[in-house]
């Protein structure tokens, strides 16, 4: 089969090839999937240069979520061959068959194409563990969401709309605006270069934001703990800028807000049938028309690169999705 395979670590994507490689044979518990669509996360992106806090041994087949056809499953298994699914691992994804482990699978939702499931998963999960299981998401709140062209961002923002929250999305690149307000229409979209917490202010009447949700850092960060309110909740969900931002205690306790650690994997790893409720949860409003993936481009798996290299220089307004 083809697979894309990490084959040395690299800044420049320089260890990783598209190449022949054994079909995976299934384990008990596992799940013999045929990939037919799977989608590129920030994370795939880092473990290639081994800059994730996960670090697959060398060499390893990239990709942590895809959407096909059941090929083969345990007898007991809740999947039987031909249905369709989506989810994955944290690797694996990026080739023609995937041996997945069964909790980490969920059925298509009605009503979407592969690549739509391939683009919904890890994204609306992480944002639906963010927002509404660790921050308490309730209808009426101030939502601040920086980074809200990337694909963990438009979720939350896609999310916290669906969810009757009043939504401020946030893009360090200008033109990216008119896109963002088109998919989602939010209450405001600003850009988040410098000082921003004055704009937050007159949007919000002076309320400020009771969450911010940050996959940005750095900088941003920064000026994130000048956006939340009194009692609200500033969500930590990465470091795409390259900082990781440091705070001095003393912000939180005058403010009076609370800082929230969101590893939303991990999270459905440690609490399985948490894990299960929240995918049940997306699928639901995906199904119901409440909540729809943004794909920037769709690109066979032999155009990886071009994927690869518009997620590294920002480009993207919305998911990457490799069609197999």
């Amino acid at each position: 089969m083809r697979a894309l395979r990490v084959e040395a670590l690299s800044d420049d994507f320089s260890g990783v090839a598209l190449t022949d490689f054994p079909r995976p044979e299934r384990k008990p518990g596992d799940v013999l999937v045929q990939v037919k669509a799977a989608s590129l996360n920030y994370p795939d992106l880092l473990m290639t240069r081994g800059a994730y806090q996960f670090k697959p041994e060398v060499p390893f087949t990239a990709g942590l979520e895809m959407a096909g056809e059941v090929i083969e499953a345990d007898l007991q298994s809740a999947f039987k061959p031909g249905d369709h699914v989506i989810g994955g691992n944290k690797t694996g994804a990026f080739a023609e068959f995937a041996s997945v482990p069964e909790r980490g699978l969920s059925h298509l939702p009605k009503g979407l194409s592969f690549p739509e499931g391939a683009a919904m998963g890890a994204a609306y999960q992480t944002a639906y563990t963010g927002l509404v299981e660790l921050c308490g998401l309730a209808e009426g709140q101030w939502v601040l969401v920086t980074g809200a062209s990337g694909g963990v961002g438009l979720a939350a923002v896609d999310l916290a709309k669906a969810m009757g929250a009043k939504v401020i999305a946030a893009t360090g690149v200008e033109a990216k605006c008119r896109r963002i307000a088109d998919l989602y229409a939010p209450d405001a979209v600003i850009v988040s270069n410098g000082r921003f917490r004055a704009t937050v202010s007159e949007i919000t009447e002076g309320q400020l934001c009771n969450i911010v949700f940050d996959p940005v850092g750095g900088d941003v960060f920064d000026e994130c703990t000048r956006c939340v309110s009194f009692a609200g909740k500033l969500c930590v969900v990465g470091f795409t800028s390259g900082r990781i931002a440091e705070i001095a205690t003393n912000i939180p306790l005058i403010k009076g807000f609370s800082i929230v650690g969101l590893r939303a994997g991990e999270y459905a790893r440690r609490f399985p049938e948490r894990g299960k409720a929240i995918m049940a949860e997306i699928n639901r409003l995906a199904e119901a028309g409440k909540i729809t993936p943004a794909i920037d481009r769709r690109l066979p798996l032999d155009q990886w690169r071009e994927g690869f290299y518009a997620m590294a220089n920002r480009q993207l307004v919305g998911k990457v999705v490799f069609e197999l």
